[in-house]
């Protein structure tokens, strides 16, 4: 391999082989400082939902990359995302994760206080700057702005490049993740529920993008959770009683088993994105369902209606840092803080208009499945765990991405891939591998389909 004290782009372009990665690209520091620049810091990172700040004078703080970064909402009701920053000192403006600032941002250092779209209010004893090169009106002196802030349906992202494709380009046909986390509302819209689920992953940030789109291994990992629900299902029907369909939340990775898998297709967009499709309908025949089914056509019509219940998309990846369940309104980002230490949130949408009883349907599988406390996510965390230290011993130097590759379908015209039919392909791996090279030298995310071969 390359001497690694310095990481050329030719050099980091031999880490990323059609079916193989090399370790060093999840355990090296330097690769780590260059993913926060060249990916992180450049193309477009979630902040948060508009419904987070939903009062003027609200905020919320969230990373992007390395930078400590803000969305807030004026009292005009328009929303802008700030570096956390005073530009006097530079100290933090807002410590507490989110709140109300109230009509201004005041420094608690040295009280400068700005307006909540970040322009410079007020500075005590002001006259002692006279005869100085301080100017109130200089950019310098406000809180300094994203680059590019844009929202797509009040999902708001931030790029701290000047310069790059536009945010609906980036999402490409990807954004129908997010078309449907609100289409599926028969009010047209969705609100955040409370405070996320936040974890500290001891794992190198894209252990977690690839186990998401992973078909290969819930049957293996959540073997033990799904065998314990499905006794419980089997005790519950022996003694003549229905067990609740949250059960299939974990009893479906034991049914689905290991090679039960193939059948759930997966796919890569240009932009990195991948998704899984096909894994969990979740239109039981009830009388819940029925109801909120009803409201679904009464607001769309029957036609429309049924082209949004239709689409079965069980995760979207949004690259870099999103993992969206639609059908079960739920959305993940991930925060990278160093080489082997990655940050989630997960957030749980209430579908306005819909049935109380299919936002707590998302709920317990939001409970069950997703939060910090349920075995699936311990079964998830530990075996990130593990992969990390292995990555970082000399037990060997590659990551084998060997199943199924070279045999996936070509690109369509849209330039989105398809893991070959009735497989557990490793697609959606691979693809982002070649992305991640692409983006790390330079490069442009497109012509993955022609090099894949």
């Amino acid at each position: 391999m390359p001497d690694r004290s310095i990481w050329t782009n030719e050099a980091l372009a031999a880490l990323v082989e059609p079916d193989r990665v090399h370790r060093m690209a999840y355990t090296d520091q330097q690769i780590f400082d260059l993913e926060m620049e060249r990916i992180f810091e450049r193309l477009w990172v979630y902040i948060g939902h508009e419904s987070q700040i939903p009062n003027p004078g609200d905020y919320y703080l969230a990373r992007v990359g390395r930078q400590p970064m803000m969305m807030t909402r004026d009292h005009h009701g328009d929303i802008h995302v700030l570096y956390n920053r005073c530009p006097h000192r530079g100290a933090q403006l807002c410590s507490a994760r989110n709140g109300n600032a109230g009509k201004t941002l005041r420094c608690s250092y040295h009280a400068w206080t700005f307006s909540l779209d970040g322009k410079i209010e007020s500075i005590p004893a002001v006259n002692g700057y006279d005869g100085t090169r301080f100017d109130k009106n200089d950019p310098q002196f406000q809180v300094k702005r994203a680059p590019r802030a844009e929202s797509y349906r009040g999902f708001f992202f931030a790029s701290l490049a000047e310069d790059g494709p536009s945010l609906k380009d980036h999402l490409g046909h990807a954004a129908t993740a997010l078309d449907q986390l609100i289409d599926r509302a028969p009010d047209g819209e969705i609100e955040v529920v409370g405070d996320c689920f936040r974890m500290e992953q001891h794992s190198n940030w894209k252990i977690f993008l690839e186990n998401q789109i992973d078909v290969s291994h819930p049957g293996a990992t959540h073997e033990s959770t799904g065998y314990a629900a499905m006794t419980v299902e089997s005790e519950l029907e022996q003694q003549g009683e229905k067990p609740p369909l949250e059960y299939t939340f974990l009893s479906d990775f034991q049914r689905i088993g290991i090679e039960g898998w193939d059948k759930f297709g997966t796919t890569g967009h240009p932009q990195g994105h991948c998704t899984l499709e096909g894994y969990m309908g979740l239109r039981p025949d009830d009388p819940d369902t029925k109801e909120y089914v009803r409201r679904m056509y009464a607001a769309y019509g029957e036609k429309r209606a049924e082209e949004i219940l239709g689409t079965n998309l069980h995760h979207v990846l949004l690259y870099p840092c999103n993992s969206v369940q639609p059908m079960l309104q739920q959305l993940r980002t991930i925060r990278p803080v160093a080489t082997n230490l990655t940050m989630s949130e997960i957030w749980l949408f209430r579908l306005k208009g819909a049935p109380e009883a299919i936002y707590d349907r998302s709920l317990a599988y939001y409970y069950l499945v997703n939060s910090p406390s349920t075995m699936v996510n311990a079964d998830d965390l530990f075996n990130w765990w593990k992969c990390q230290h292995g990555l970082e011993s000399a037990g060997g130097d590659w990551v084998s991405l060997h199943r199924n590759a070279g045999h996936d379908l070509p690109p369509d015209e849209r330039g989105i891939i398809q893991s070959a039919p009735q497989t557990m392909s490793e697609l959606p791996l691979r693809h982002m591998m070649h992305i991640w090279k692409d983006y790390m030298t330079d490069g442009i995310a497109a012509g993955y389909g022609e090099r894949r071969g």
